[in-house]
């Protein structure tokens, strides 16, 4: 596949695809509406780069959508966009259905009518990736995986409107033949991550020496993956999944939140110490819980190991230690984004 078309890819995941894809000459037609969430700071290396190009549009725009489509004719679509910030969905699901929910399926009529015209191996080869979340499946006890046969039960109405999506991905395999693929992936992190989420908040919060807060009893578990290791893990399901399937992808990384918070505060200790002398760790407030928040998850990504050969290769000690001396190299890079609406402060109480 040499031509894509990404949209969200101007977002945490998306953009972190983009650069990777475009440096293995890949070309990429790159659809952001540029929400909060989306940052074209993160693609600036790829100025003047004639292998991407950047359109700024809302996927359920179908007549921008199917221009795209016709003046690229792209090998595949890989659909990031979606508001995935789950406190957000708290304070305001609407944006939420209306995006992950209506702006999909408007994609998905699109991509269906373009790959209806076209013909022999271009008809044959296209495919319509889906990224989706792990949160689709609800909360985990002590025990047990996610698998992908297990049954959806999404707690928020992030994840509830990305369930949704992930049927509608489902149904238009089933009922027009378009040939998809879906990804569902477990918690994310890694350069470019807008700090409203758990690991870029901490080290911001933690490197200005303010209170970092930790939801609840901070034992909330999830299975942290390293954006590039998922990167790779679409570009693999993309080049051999079999048509019409989901594949999980996890990172063999299961830590709860408090452990996650001590670790970055132990990195930051020795990178960077507070001036005062203070322990980073000293910070850490508990507050209160996030309303309806699921206990834990877990991925069991055997499926995609056995069937397409793929495994994480970083750490989870190893891709967090990279992510911290990442924000504290690209500290202009944060500031830009916080100079805009977020400020760093509570959602979804």
């Amino acid at each position: 596949m040499k031509t894509l078309l990404v949209t969200g890819g101007a977002g945490f995941i998306g953009a972190n695809f983009v650069l990777q894809a475009v440096a293995d000459d890949m070309h990429v037609v790159n659809l952001d509406k540029l929400t909060y969430a989306g940052n074209l700071d993160t693609l600036a290396s790829l100025g003047g780069n004639e292998r991407h190009i950047f359109v700024q549009g809302d996927i359920g725009d179908r007549k921008l959508v199917s221009h795209l489509l016709a003046t690229h004719r792209p090998d595949a679509i890989v659909n990031f966009a979606a508001e995935s910030h789950v406190d957000r969905s708290i304070d305001g699901p609407a944006a939420f259905v209306h995006t992950n929910v209506l702006g999909t399926l408007g994609l998905l009529e699109s991509s269906r009518d373009y790959w209806r015209v076209l013909q022999g191996a271009a008809r044959e080869q296209f495919r319509f990736l889906h990224v989706s979340t792990d949160e689709v499946y609800g909360s985990l006890g002590d025990n047990g995986k996610f698998s992908e046969t297990t049954p959806y039960a999404p707690n928020s109405p992030y994840s509830a409107s990305k369930a949704a999506s992930d049927h509608l991905v489902r149904a238009f395999h089933h009922t027009y033949g378009l040939p998809t693929l879906t990804t569902n992936c477990s918690n994310n992190y890694g350069p470019y991550q807008f700090p409203e989420k758990l690991i870029p908040l901490v080290i911001q919060k933690a490197m200005a020496g303010e209170p970092l807060p930790v939801y609840g009893d901070g034992l909330n578990i999830r299975d942290w993956l390293f954006v590039a290791d998922h990167c790779s893990a679409i570009r693999r399901v993309l080049e051999g999944g079999r048509v019409g399937e989901t594949y999980n992808v996890g990172g063999n990384a299961e830590r709860n939140n408090i452990t996650v918070v001590k670790t970055i505060c132990a990195l930051l200790d020795a990178k960077k110490p507070l001036p005062d002398g203070r322990k980073h760790e000293s910070l850490i407030t508990y507050v209160k819980d996030r309303p309806g928040h699921d206990r834990r998850y877990a991925i069991d990504a055997s499926k995609l190991q056995r069937e397409l050969g793929w495994q994480p290769s970083h750490s989870f000690e190893g891709g967090i230690e990279a992510t911290v001396d990442w924000y504290i190299a690209n500290r202009p890079w944060v500031q830009r984004v916080l100079d805009g609406s977020y400020r760093m402060e509570r959602l979804g109480v």
